[in-house]
């Protein structure tokens, strides 16, 4: 969708950036609009749409009195902006002109491309809820076609964890969600293994197991690699993430209010996906490799029960306090499994805890872990990617929330800090580097968030493959 061209027709329409206002002067308007751009400009409005009929101009001014990342977001917003603006204009294409910094066009073409996404596959009529907008061309003779395949795949990568994350259970078991990681592995190019229920119960998972028994849907556990023979690491980077197709709570059953988007519950999970096909389509020479374990959460007949005591894959006995923990349940078999890779990092990301939401609210992610400097780098980038991250402690007093009379572990802790012993929960069957995303807050909206969209977000896939792509270096 988005291309480097050296030209563009004259009736196409056109997005200007500008670092000064000065450089009105260098593009192609009429003496009127003109007059115009330059009067909406003087105003401080940072953002000026001309409509000369037969084609859109858009004019974005840079704001300098804002830092750098906020600029960055301020041209992604503007992307969503345009793309709502011609909708009913029917524009199928559009091209960029900097006349100045490349990394803001790069920015605009984001901001554009993640905003005509749209999940209408249930849709009857579903031409009417598609952007119109096909094609992006950058007219630039500095952005190499390097950087336009990371962000194309960076940006399909998104998608793909959006879908994955908005379909229902009707749809998207455990099953079928492991059949699409296949179908996504051979699109993008990583390889898949798929662990069914005699494997899992063969290798005695029992995390995944116990909160799959209320299920009529049998679990699934997906392996994704990335191994590319110029790969320059020899310890993989592995990613985990939470599969929970749907969570009622389980026995300890959500109330109503919080069941509506309990979809969403697989965010993780597909993130990891949207991130393994990104990291493959754009051919990273790292060796990657994503693990999901799934299953849904329901209160069926042979539903885990509150006292019911766990043995886990690395042997640890968890005693159950509350069913609705079960995200920390597949994710310790997951961590423990991870470390057959002898892995250089180890990343998980679930929407993991409220506790999360309500300590950073739901434009940030939680993060902790064990190893400082991956933590501080994903901080970093989640400030350029406006994916941001708010780290929080893991001292060795929460662990005393999680001591069990009768087990090696409880499955919470104490009414207080949640989303810390929910990690702190997770460390146990952790002995590499590793960090904890919980990522309940920003993973799903229910109402239009700019170019984030509405549903699914994606979040995290841009914030990671920035993190991998530094690796490069």
């Amino acid at each position: 969708m988005i291309k480097i061209t050296d030209k563009y027709l004259i009736d196409e329409s056109v997005a200007y950036i500008l670092n000064d206002v000065k450089q009105l002067n260098d593009i192609q308007l009429s003496k009127t609009e003109l007059s115009f751009a330059k009067k909406q400009l003087q105003d401080k409005i940072y953002f000026v749409h001309i409509n000369s009929f037969y084609k859109s101009s858009f004019i974005l001014l840079i704001n300098k009195e804002k830092d750098k990342a906020t600029q960055l977001e301020d041209i992604r917003k503007a992307g969503h902006k345009i793309v709502t603006e011609i909708k009913d204009l029917k524009t199928e294409t559009i091209n960029i002109l900097n006349l100045d910094i490349d990394e803001f066009t790069l920015a605009l073409c984001e901001g554009l491309k993640l905003s005509t996404y749209t999940f209408n596959k249930y849709f009857k009529d579903k031409k009417d809820k598609e952007s119109p907008l096909k094609e992006i061309k950058v007219v630039s003779d500095s952005i190499e076609e390097k950087q336009i395949l990371e962000l194309n795949a960076k940006t399909d990568g998104v998608f793909i964890a959006r879908n994955i994350v908005n379909e229902p259970l009707s749809f998207m078991t455990a099953k079928k969600l492991s059949e699409e990681i296949e179908r996504v592995g051979k699109e993008s190019g990583f390889k898949t293994e798929i662990l069914d229920k005699k494997k899992i119960e063969s290798l005695k998972m029992g995390g995944l197991i116990a909160v799959n028994r209320g299920s009529m849907h049998p679990p699934t556990f997906s392996i994704m690699k990335w191994e590319p023979e110029n790969a320059i690491n020899d310890k993989p980077f592995v990613f985990v993430g939470k599969g929970l197709v749907f969570d009622t709570g389980g026995i300890n059953l959500k109330p109503s209010g919080y069941l509506e988007t309990m979809k969403s519950d697989k965010s993780g999970g597909a993130t990891v996906v949207g991130l393994m096909a990104a990291v493959a389509k754009a051919k990273l020479p790292l060796k990657v490799i994503g693990l999901v374990p799934a299953t849904d959460n329901r209160p069926g007949n042979d539903a885990y029960v509150p006292e019911d005591i766990i043995k886990m894959f690395d042997g640890t006995t968890v005693e159950v306090l509350n069913t609705d923990a079960e995200g920390r349940m597949i994710l310790a078999d997951a961590l423990a499994y991870a470390k057959k890779y002898k892995p250089e990092l180890v990343i998980d990301l679930a929407t993991l805890t409220g506790a999360a939401v309500v300590a950073v609210g739901e434009n940030a992610t939680a993060i902790m872990g064990n190893y400082s400097p991956a933590i501080e780098n994903i901080k970093a980038k989640g400030f350029e990617v406006w994916e941001k991250l708010v780290e929080l402690p893991l001292w060795d007093e929460y662990k005393e929330q999680l001591k069990s009379s009768v087990a090696d572990l409880k499955n919470i802790g104490g009414k207080y800090a949640g989303s810390i012993t929910a990690g702190k929960f997770l460390e146990h069957f952790t002995d590499y580097n590793w960090v904890h995303l919980d990522i309940a807050g920003p993973a799903f909206t229910e109402k239009t968030d700019s170019y984030r969209g509405i549903g699914g977000t994606g979040v995290g896939v841009r914030l990671l493959f920035e993190f991998l792509k530094d690796k490069t270096k």
